[in-house]
């Protein structure tokens, strides 16, 4: 299966930085039911149910699948030991991202760099290569904030990115998922496999038209923000891509602040939000107060050429996103339309009333335009959600949106009891 993308490439090169990031390799969740999980995303996001690392692949420590939707890569991971760590996490925080992994040319010398910049090796984080006669795997990772880490990949043979990219297995120890066991298992017919290729082949015929992790956003304490900017900046050397403080992003009730940090070629984007006094709790604090008071990862936003036929695709499979008031468009359009005339921009060229109906957030700045929208938590507790994101040239995130969102998340908070 080949994926369309466009995120920018990066050229291979022997002499490159060890740090220079290629990619999202991969962003790994530890749920309660990697089964079950995996068809939620397939079913209300559109992703194939591509591989699986568990039980019937030799695996007897985990249950492991990968859900692919353009260049996106998820692995949902549950223990199947009481002991795993992510049963451990599951119990402790619920679903939520552990682990964003990025694609490096040496996962061992990008870990050598990050260590001797300061990084903390995570437990069972140093280097490791997994080999097959056709190819290799080399993992590396270091802790970041609260829960989550980063793991260094890089690919060689059978499981380079490319060919992982266009379809190939992900790593030694998966197995596609095709209806029969390994050879090796002897086991048959694999338990569930019609339904998932049911789904799958659905999916390829409604497609929902995600192509890549934009960008990830992470919360955390309250005045922790600088410490992990710096962290970001001294250890992956990073740079600040925006900085957005409590008079850009507040209403009458709660606030936060935000910096944008940025790998060197721009091509990876990692929010860093922290809560600021406001007269109630922040989005930021509730998140923090469901999830034990940890930082980690807030959203995932998720790329689309084409928002409408995202939106109404998503909404059409039951996925529940903020609703905004219907005066936030009585006001919109003189705003976004005004700026982009400004700066020598043509105006919004998507159906205004389709964006209406549709509930969509559409800001303008210098650059261009964006659209985006943001669905509800998608799990029982208020942390991890997703935002579905366009951009016409804007590379900011969304500033005129912020009081208009911001209220709506404040209706969310208010029905849930957290404001």
């Amino acid at each position: 299966m080949t994926t369309a993308t466009t995120r920018p490439s990066v050229q291979p090169s022997k002499t490159s930085d060890p740090l220079q990031l290629i990619d999202v390799d991969h962003v790994r969740f530890h749920v309660g039911n990697a089964k079950q999980a995996a068809f939620f995303y397939a079913h209300c996001f559109g992703f194939q149910i591509e591989q699986v690392n568990d039980l019937t692949t030799g695996n007897r420590d985990s249950a492991t699948y990968l859900l692919t939707q353009g260049n996106i890569r998820f692995l949902l991971t549950s223990g199947l030991t009481a002991e795993h760590p992510a049963s451990l996490e599951v119990a402790m925080y619920g679903d939520g991202v552990k682990d964003v992994a990025f694609t490096v040319f040496d996962a061992e010398k990008a870990f050598e760099r990050a260590v001797k910049n300061g990084a903390t090796p995570a437990v069972g984080g140093e280097p490791r290569t997994i080999k097959t006669a056709t190819g290799t795997v080399t993992t590396a990772t270091i802790r970041t904030y609260g829960r989550c880490q980063h793991t260094f990949v890089s690919r060689t043979g059978e499981f380079d990115l490319t060919n992982v990219k266009q379809g190939g297995l992900f790593a030694p120890g998966y197995k596609m998922i095709d209806g029969v066991c390994a050879p090796a298992t002897g086991c048959g017919p694999q338990m569930g496999v019609s339904s998932i290729l049911a789904i799958n082949e659905h999916n390829k015929k409604h497609p929902c038209g995600l192509k890549y992790v934009d960008h990830l956003v992470g919360n955390v304490e309250l005045g922790k923000m600088n410490y992990w900017v710096k962290f970001y900046e001294e250890v992956l050397e990073f740079t600040m891509f925006k900085h957005f403080d409590d008079k850009d992003i507040a209403t009458d009730f709660s606030a936060l602040m935000s910096k944008v940090m940025a790998s060197g070629n721009n091509l990876i984007k990692m929010p860093i939000n922290e809560p600021a006094p406001g007269k109630k709790k922040s989005q930021v604090q509730e998140y923090l107060d469901w999830h034990c008071n940890t930082p980690g990862v807030q959203h995932l936003a998720l790329r689309t050429d084409d928002e409408l036929h995202s939106i109404a695709a998503l909404r059409g499979r039951g996925v529940d996103f903020l609703t905004l008031p219907d005066a936030y468009y009585d006001k919109v359009w003189d705003r976004v339309n005004g700026m982009l005339t400004q700066h020598g921009h043509e105006a919004v060229k998507e159906d205004h009333e389709a964006i209406r109906k549709l509930g969509i957030l559409v800001d303008a700045d210098d650059e261009g335009y964006l659209l985006q929208l943001f669905t509800k938590p998608l799990q029982d507790r208020p942390t991890l959600f997703f935002e579905i994101i366009c951009r016409r040239g804007s590379q900011s995130f969304g500033k005129g949106n912020f009081k208009a969102l911001f209220e709506a998340l404040e209706l969310e908070q208010q029905r849930r009891g957290n404001l």
